[in-house]
């Protein structure tokens, strides 16, 4: 599971290159040749497409093997070491193929390797569901006493496991329910490829494009008749939407960009709606919201419906007067009276940028002036280090592209190698085209094993406005969450969170993109551009709060969305959202198709998109035993130790409780979403 140390590919552009080596050596990151040659770095393997098959199936034979070993136990001899010990390593094998295999069907470059890998995936769901549902497994977890906290927490997961994948229905049901997981695999495949391969091109005057900033038309491609081509990557689309002047324009490309999905993942996404209410079904329970529920820290579906209820009186209000106030600014923009202005989906963007310039001096193509992309990165990692006491090493590791670069990480006190890190910043054809961080390799104390994560993004390479900046800073506070497990089992080290506070911690962590006390460190590592001031914090943090209305508006109907295609009645995916939509105060664009897109609901957060502002409650509460200074490492070491280092072998609200001293409260959220949370 190891590899040898191999130099990078040199294929990379020079300037590339250099970049990637200024957020090093601006950091003071680098690892000296010595090192890179004596540490044993825990690697990624990197396959070929012709070699994935084999490599599959030989996996998967082990693990069977594994499994047969457990089932024929004696009940009698069934232990912590017997059972969960043989458990967690034959889990360990199975995640040394998949999680890479998973990795790659979402970042190879070759197309062959992301087919090869997609197609593995399915045989790796089909064992998961055979394992599951393995009667004599089941006995025999059931049948070991668990003394520590621990033992018991993972006895708990595994019986939720195996009874969520139907060990304990009829023969019959089972089988469907083994039906049911694979097709939802067959289906989260072709959902995401359609969005992911999707080749189309727009095609846009020079004319159209007044108002973007001159190094976006620098690196735009052009075609022989010397009009624009753009795609859909984020670096692309968002900042033509914030700076475009042509109105036409920015409805035609937001238009294409919310329809990336096509109407065959509408289709899909019926289907995948009729699966999971039959497999809740089959547990006898009338929604799909109610079986995912039950494992989650909501409960039940009518305290998500509360939730979501008080959070829309919240910010109903809010939203209206944000949109009015672009609205006047239209008005007085194009010169017509207000009783024949509207603002629409694609003009949001656009005037609360102008808003935000007029009221606030920000104008977020300046910003990455601030935030050049390099220096960002460094910085990135310097607050890391000296908040939660850990440090970067760069070393030489083969990657699946040039521009992949690899760290270790290190404890700060101790020395103790803690994880392997890998970078994929920036766009290109056929990546994954968001922002996430792939937990490759879970811990395992038990085993020696150590974390790698994986943080993938699409950054602009020249420089990052506050937004994104919030993104990075938000994906690598995932990535933390990874490296800092120390669970004795690797299901802890990986998963075990509930769904709804696993975005917390990282939730949490967007507030050193905003702060003074963090962000002024950033100068440290960028020669040359502009410096982040105090007044600059203060002028970003007004900027924020506005529109904040209409953004929790969204965020309340897509989780709403999501909660009522996984309800109790069957829906029409796109009728129910152009409904649902309409009732917005932006309303419904006729023709587009923004479910095609939405990926999150067809993977883990079907019936559990309301996760994210969940969370939210919790990660801003968190915040308080921080104080007035976000850097301080004290608070920093002990979120480290009492809920990072924990991954998912204690519930999240006792986590959440201990490091608190108390019981969580939402005055924190109320005020944000509300925009009145005043930042220390």
């Amino acid at each position: 599971m190891f590899h040898a140390t191999t130099a990078t590919g040199a294929t990379a552009g020079e300037g590339q290159r250099a970049l990637l080596r200024a957020i090093v050596l601006a950091a003071s990151l680098a690892a000296t040749a010595t090192h890179a040659a004596a540490t044993r770095h825990p690697a990624v393997r990197l396959h070929a497409a012709a070699d994935i098959p084999a490599l599959c199936d030989a996996g998967l034979a082990r693990a069977r093997q594994a499994v047969a070993g457990i089932e024929t136990l004696p009940l009698a001899r069934a232990g912590v070491k017997t059972v969960f010990h043989a458990l967690n390593a034959m889990q360990i094998g199975v995640e040394d193929v998949e999680g890479t295999i998973y990795l790659l069907s979402n970042v190879s470059p070759d197309k062959a390797v992301r087919e090869a890998a997609e197609a593995c995936l399915l045989k790796y769901s089909e064992f998961g569901t055979d394992w599951l549902q393995s009667e004599k497994l089941y006995r025999r977890v059931l049948a070991v006493k668990a003394t520590t906290a621990v033992d018991r927490k993972l006895k708990k997961d595994l019986k939720d496991g195996f009874e969520d994948t139907g060990v304990a229905l009829s023969p019959e049901k089972r089988a469907r329910m083994k039906d049911i997981i694979q097709k939802l695999e067959e289906a989260r495949q072709e959902f995401e490829r359609n969005v992911r391969d999707n080749k189309t091109r727009m095609t846009f005057s020079p004319d159209e494009m007044r108002g973007l900033p001159a190094a976006y038309l620098e690196k735009a491609k052009r075609d022989d008749k010397g009009n624009y081509v753009l795609g859909f990557e984020y670096p692309e689309y968002f900042p033509f939407m914030t700076n475009a002047d042509d109105e036409d324009a920015r409805r035609r490309y937001q238009f294409e960009f919310t329809n990336r999905g096509g109407a065959r993942n509408i289709a899909v996404l019926g289907q995948v709606a009729d699966l999971r209410r039959e497999m809740a079904g089959l547990f006898g329970m009338q929604s799909y919201a109610q079986f995912s529920l039950r494992r989650k820290m909501a409960g039940k579906p009518q305290a998500v419906r509360d939730f979501l209820d008080d959070v829309k009186a919240q910010v109903r209000a809010v939203a209206a007067q944000d949109v009015e106030e672009l609205r006047v600014l239209k008005a007085q923009r194009l010169g017509k009276p207000l009783a024949e202005v509207k603002i629409n989906n694609w003009d949001g963007g656009y005037y609360r940028d102008k808003l935000r310039k007029a009221r606030y001096d920000i104008d977020r193509e300046a910003l990455r002036e601030y935030f050049p992309t390099g220096a960002a990165i460094a910085w990135m990692m310097h607050v890391s280090g000296e908040l939660y006491g850990i440090e970067f090493r760069r070393a030489a590791v083969a990657a699946w592209h040039p521009e992949v670069e690899y760290f270790d990480v290190f404890d700060g006190g101790s020395g103790r190698f803690l994880a392997g890190l890998y970078l994929d910043l920036f766009p290109r054809e056929g990546k994954f085209g968001h922002a996430a961080s792939f937990g490759v390799r879970a811990a395992s104390s038990l085993a020696g094993r150590t974390p790698i994560a994986v943080l993938v993004a699409n950054l602009d390479r020249k420089g990052l406005d506050n937004t994104e900046l919030e993104t990075l800073v938000h994906e690598f506070g995932h990535a933390l969450h990874h490296i800092f497990a120390r669970t004795a089992y690797v299901a802890h080290g990986g998963s075990g969170l509930e769904w709804d506070f696993v975005e917390a911690p990282s939730q949490m962590y967007e507030e050193w993109a905003r702060r003074s006390e963090s962000l002024r460190l950033l100068s440290r590592f960028c020669t040359g551009c502009k410096q982040v001031d105090d007044d600059l914090v203060r002028r970003l943090e007004s900027a924020r709060r506005l529109g904040m209305g209409t953004r929790y508006v969204d965020q309340h109907l897509l989780a709403d969305y999501d909660f009522t295609l996984y309800g109790e009645t069957p829906v029409d995916p796109l009728q129910t959202w152009v409904k649902m939509e309409s009732d917005t105060v932006l309303g419904h664009t006729p023709g587009t198709l923004f479910p095609s897109s939405f990926e999150h609901i067809v993977r883990g957060y079907a019936a559990g998109y309301y996760g994210y502002m969940w969370s939210e409650v919790l990660a801003l509460d968190m915040l308080s035993p921080f104080g007035a200074n976000i850097m301080n490492p004290k608070a920093g070491k002990r979120f480290r130790d009492t809920v990072l280092a924990h991954g998912g072998d204690r519930p999240a609200a006792q986590l959440v409780e201990k490091f608190l001293g108390r019981k969580p409260s939402n005055a924190a959220f109320i005020a944000e979403i509300t925009g009145k949370r005043k930042s220390n």
